[in-house]
């Protein structure tokens, strides 16, 4: 039985809070298919409101670009990601990629439109300190 078969069975009743079980747990495929039907970019405006919204407002919220190790090759370079950082939670609020041949002086406005960081200190690194940057 598959790993995530056994899992399933052992969270049926937490399942059932959500899910109508007529027949017992549904099979990988099933769960594929309504994993396709989701709208990503719907699924992320949600989960980022969510997320905003669970967010002490005084808390500290670091934004940081990371280059992506590994992620590079012949024709790309490595994927750079700028993630907005809630310390006290330790959970990520946002994560936006930065555009090949930019870097994250263009990636941290689109970030600081997507997330709500009103009342939160908000750090940034040297690279952060624009004065469009500063302004949002």
């Amino acid at each position: 039985m598959p790993v995530w078969r056994n899992l399933a069975k052992n969270l049926k009743e937490f399942l059932a809070a959500f899910l109508e079980l007529l027949n017992e747990i549904p099979d990988s495929d099933t769960f594929r298919r309504v994993f396709e039907k989701i709208n990503p970019s719907g699924l992320s405006s949600c989960l980022i409101n969510w997320i905003s919204a669970e967010r002490d407002q005084s808390s500290v919220v670091a934004i940081y670009g990371k280059t992506i190790r590994g992620s590079a090759n012949r024709q790309r370079k490595a994927y750079h990601v700028v993630s907005a950082f809630v310390a006290e939670s330790q959970i990520t609020l946002g994560k936006i990629n930065a555009e090949e041949k930019t870097n994250e002086i263009t990636a941290v406005p689109k970030l600081l439109d997507l997330i709500n960081v009103d009342g939160a200190i908000v750090t940034a690194d040297a690279m952060s300190c624009q004065k469009k940057i500063v302004k949002k």
